[in-house]
């Protein structure tokens, strides 16, 4: 049971043509009610386009998700795989702060990294 609900944060094959993946967010808060267990949403892997990910990772902290995994890349048009899907360095350090003000207001915080750069 847990595999099938934790591909789901990964985005699901379905019919529509706007993104890669269909990232169902729904499914946050009931997961939340029946495990003690953390969710972590991929929104890269999830919509597959750069200009998806940003809003598809607030929603995702604002639905009550744990943790977001984002892709980043210093060239993405030259990455050898997922470019499309990869925020540039700069739009990774303006999303941690969106991040954080979206949990601040749901009453949760995104901890500074141990190396304090994110």
């Amino acid at each position: 049971m847990w595999a099938i609900l934790i591909s789901q944060f990964r985005g699901v094959r379905t019919f529509s043509d706007h993104s890669r993946n269909t990232l169902d967010l729904s499914v946050i808060p009931p997961v939340k009610q029946l495990s003690h267990l953390p969710i972590v949403v991929d929104p890269s892997h999830g919509t597959g386009l750069r200009d998806k990910v940003i809003p598809m990772a607030r929603a995702a902290v604002a639905a009550g998700a744990d943790g977001v995994m984002i892709e980043v890349h210093p060239e993405p048009d030259r990455a050898l795989s997922d470019g499309a899907q990869s925020l540039f360095p700069d739009q990774f350090t303006q999303l941690v702060g969106e991040l954080r003000a979206v949990a601040a207001a749901i009453g949760r915080n995104v901890p500074m990294s141990k190396a304090g750069t994110a």
